[in-house]
């Protein structure tokens, strides 16, 4: 049996879903998740993929994620969106969420959307892309459990907490996409690498006294190395500012793992702020974007952000999604069926 299957997005997402599905997860919170899953594949962000798809049902089995969440959405204000995703997906909450945001914002100009009781949101960046298609500048923020020390500590106090700014391109896309870690690199990439038994590159994590580790099961035990020494720290305590403490949620000390079955739902919390561009700029944002994106694009060997998982996306669609064949099975056996 060959070691690798190739499947399209859409085969990707019916798999995760029904595997969500078996493990008591609602079609609302399956289908939303499910898609997040796939779209992750076909950007070539495996670790945010059917990798973790194990650790998906394993929530559900135990509660960690409520499977029949119902998000609720509230407006308290004409520029304020506020969601409590009932500890269910987050995906789920933020696709409830969004055309409340997306019209508030073209109403308002500006428009803040928070989620609170939620959960691992995946990759940041997937969400920041879809307010993008709509038309607005989006800026996303989302915390996790605390897997950060402060610069000369040993004791994590913040997560790897990413943030996102997303710029539509006027043809109903995104112009490019920042997604980036607080941390060195996300912490999915050293489950990753812990799973397969793979050294990390130097730089990665922190063992347990603060000491630069490469040995990934090691590093789950100590902390992430922030990006920049200081610079990270204070990324990561923007995002905690801006997706835990101004939306209600859960800081990141005191939020369960999103990595085992321990503890409750961790009940983190996401914000994401949509600006309509032709509103601040006087509608001169299109030419001044075009004047930026010339510039940068002139520069040989330049790539926008977000320009090598557009390409990937290109290449799944156009030749399908290549899959470890044991990931595969792994995802079919959750799904309670055979390969």
């Amino acid at each position: 049996m060959a070691n690798t299957i190739t499947l399209s997005e859409p085969e990707i997402a019916a798999l995760a879903a029904k595997a969500l599905a078996a493990h008591g997860a609602s079609a609302l919170q399956a289908d939303a998740l499910a898609r997040g899953i796939a779209a992750a594949e076909a950007a070539g962000l495996r670790s945010h993929g059917l990798m973790y798809l194990a650790i998906y049902c394993g929530h559900l089995d135990v509660a960690k994620v409520i499977g029949k969440a119902e998000p609720v959405v509230t407006q308290p204000a004409p520029g304020v969106v506020r969601v409590d995703a009932g500890c269910g997906f987050a995906h789920a909450a933020i696709a409830a969420g969004m055309p409340a945001l997306i019209e508030a914002a073209r109403a308002q100009g500006i428009a803040s959307m928070t989620f609170f009781n939620s959960y691992n949101c995946g990759a940041l960046g997937y969400h920041t892309e879809a307010i993008a298609k709509a038309g607005l500048v989006a800026l996303g923020f989302t915390n996790a459990p605390a897997s950060i020390a402060p610069a000369g500590a040993k004791k994590p106090v913040l997560g790897t907490n990413p943030w996102s700014l997303a710029v539509p391109d006027g043809q109903g896309g995104a112009a490019f996409v920042i997604d980036q870690s607080a941390s060195v690199v996300a912490k999915s990439e050293v489950m990753k690498r812990a799973k397969s038994g793979e050294a990390l590159p130097p730089g990665w994590a922190l063992d347990a006294d603060g000491l630069p580790t490469t040995d990934a099961q090691v590093a789950l035990k100590g902390t992430m190395a922030p990006s920049g020494g200081y610079k990270g720290v204070g990324s990561a305590l923007l995002v905690e500012v801006m997706a835990a403490c101004l939306a209600g949620a859960t800081p990141g000390v005191e939020a369960s793992t999103f990595g085992t079955n321990a503890g409750g739902p961790p009940k983190t919390g996401q914000c994401f702020i949509a600006i309509n561009p032709d509103a601040t700029s006087g509608g001169a944002f299109a030419a001044r974007m075009a004047t930026v994106l010339q510039a940068f694009t002139a520069e040989d060997g330049a790539r926008l952000p977000g320009q090598k998982k557009a390409a990937a996306r290109a290449a799944a669609k156009r030749d399908g999604i290549v899959v470890d064949r044991a990931l595969y099975d792994t995802a079919v056996t959750l799904a309670g069926s055979t390969s």
